[in-house]
């Protein structure tokens, strides 16, 4: 680095000319991960020269040595250390805005990772795949539906880029995105709404069917319903543990067992008849969110198909709320 004195009110102070470059900067990652300037140089595809050189050129801008030569390995001095984790954050900046750039032209390749939680037909992402695919049929997809805690498990994992979940899930290492919340109502064939709002002290005296069993009570609505209970010191033990909603409300259709089950899939068409919806005395909530993994940037394909599932879980939002103000819902005209 070249210092240079201003003149004037600035004169007590040093204007930093830096001439390192991007190019410089890989080199001397590839250096360091690779132990040498020859396993570096086949690395980038140029010669040991010239990588030699780039860190010869980086070193003299910084004024300090970046690695003691002599051996079969380069080791890294303190400078190194030190220059290692912000070299790696520069270049990988870089790299991810150009990525961005060339993905505002088309999407050419890549694949994208996303996880929709289990019951996403219900919130209109059934042609989310479809959607997406028509656009950029050059990209794979791996869109994984499982159990919201079991998604935001494998997004914390890395093994997801994002997803969208209900909450709550465990938050530890993710960045979550609230979208819309989703009412939770009690399901019975004989359990009248006339008889009023529900309390969980009549929830842990039923007979439940609950759905999800695989996930069991890590689902996010097993969640809050367990965590009511426990406030007041009761214990909810269902009868029968099925894994899919629909199977769930054919028991209920049946007479054998209640259940809960969101607002939107009650008001969905293939809705069961003779299924009785009542609200809670302190309402429940499904809050459905977008997640991903905490200080990671998505990938150009994964932050476009994102950007899908958002719009798509917006225009359904919207048209629920005008169905609601036309007094066009089954739930509402039923209650």
């Amino acid at each position: 680095m070249i210092p240079h004195k201003t003149s004037g009110s600035d004169a007590q102070h040093r204007v930093y000319h830096c001439l390192v470059t991007i190019v410089q900067l890989r080199a001397f990652l590839a250096a360091m991960d690779l132990g040498s300037f020859t396993a570096a140089a086949d690395e980038l595809d140029i010669t040991q020269a010239s990588v030699s050189e780039l860190i010869a050129r980086l070193e003299r801008e910084l004024g300090a040595p970046l690695f003691t030569r002599g051996g079969r390995r380069l080791v890294p001095t303190e400078a190194a250390h030190a220059l290692r984790a912000h070299a790696g954050q520069a270049v990988g900046a870089i790299d991810n805005g150009v990525e961005s750039v060339r993905a505002l032209r088309s999407l050419e390749g890549g694949t994208c990772t996303f996880g929709v939680l289990r019951n996403a037909a219900y919130y209109d992402l059934g042609d989310l795949v479809q959607t997406f695919h028509r656009r950029h049929p050059l990209v794979k997809v791996r869109l994984v539906g499982l159990n919201s805690a079991l998604v935001a498990t494998s997004i914390a994992a890395g093994e997801l880029e994002a997803g969208v979940v209900v909450l709550p899930v465990e938050e530890a290492g993710l960045r979550i995105t609230p979208l819309f919340r989703d009412e939770v109502l009690f399901a019975s064939s004989e359990r009248s709404p006339d008889a009023g709002p529900l309390t969980i002290a009549e929830v842990a005296e039923r007979k439940l069917v609950l759905y999800d069993a695989y996930a069991g009570w890590s689902d996010p609505t097993r969640r809050q319903l367990r965590a009511r209970a426990r406030l007041e010191g009761l214990t909810l033990d269902p009868a029968i543990e099925v894994e899919h909603v629909e199977t769930a409300l054919s028991v209920v259709a049946s007479g054998a067992a209640d259940t809960i089950v969101s607002r939107t899939i009650a008001e969905s068409p293939g809705f069961p008849d003779g299924i009785l919806l009542t609200p809670f005395a302190e309402p429940l909530h499904d809050t459905i969110a977008l997640v991903q993994r905490e200080g990671a940037t998505l990938s150009p394909a994964t932050q476009r198909l994102s950007d899908l599932a958002q719009d798509m879980l917006r225009e359904r939002v919207a048209r629920h709320a005008g169905r609601i103000a036309a007094g066009d819902s089954p739930v509402d005209a039923q209650e």
